[in-house]
């Protein structure tokens, strides 16, 4: 394991469990299957992610704030908690290169990870913003799926002993301050 990947194995470690119950309440849409969108240049098709997401699978909370778009990058922060006790936290970026746009996690204060921006599709209502890192083993792909209904479903996956792994987050749009969901 490379030493990026270190941060990852306590993760993974700690939401083994997550995968099956998350996915359990994740339900894709049923219209149209998913179409290619042209990869967007700029943050601003990512003004929609500013604010708090808020959620909470097998005792585990999580929950990430994003800055608006300033300084052409958008910085945000996530921390995942179980008992009162945190688990693990991020620091996250978005910000546009010469090649693509990045989504760059640094876990738990360790070093920066870069997630080249591959492709946006869309599901109906719903945009699919899809992350790639290959040179990891996991994460390897992170997805941002930015569903019509006020939710987020951050997908994180990639290898673990050699077998494909996934883990959902579903978020909810919540009020920063108080932490109760926004209702469209």
């Amino acid at each position: 394991m490379t030493r990026s990947n270190r941060p990852w194995r306590t993760l993974i470690t700690l939401l083994a469990a997550l995968p099956v119950a998350a996915a359990a309440q994740y339900t894709p849409s049923t219209q149209a299957p998913a179409r290619a969108a042209a990869t967007p240049s700029s943050l601003e098709a990512f003004a929609w992610l500013a604010g708090c997401w808020e959620g909470k699978v097998n005792q585990r909370d999580f929950r990430e704030e994003w800055l608006p778009l300033r300084g052409e990058i958008m910085v945000g922060a996530s921390q995942t908690a179980m008992q009162g006790k945190t688990l693990s936290y991020e620091f996250l970026r978005l910000e546009p290169r010469a090649d693509a746009i990045y989504y760059i996690p640094m876990p738990s204060g360790r070093a920066d990870e870069a997630f080249k921006m591959v492709s946006k599709t869309t599901d109906g209502e719903d945009e699919i913003f899809t992350f790639e890192n290959t040179g990891n083993k996991f994460p390897q792909r992170i997805i941002y799926r930015h569903a019509a209904n006020g939710w987020l479903y951050a997908h994180v996956g990639g290898q673990v002993n050699g077998e494909a792994k996934e883990v959902i987050y579903p978020m909810r749009r919540v009020d920063c301050q108080t932490g109760a969901p926004f209702h469209k």
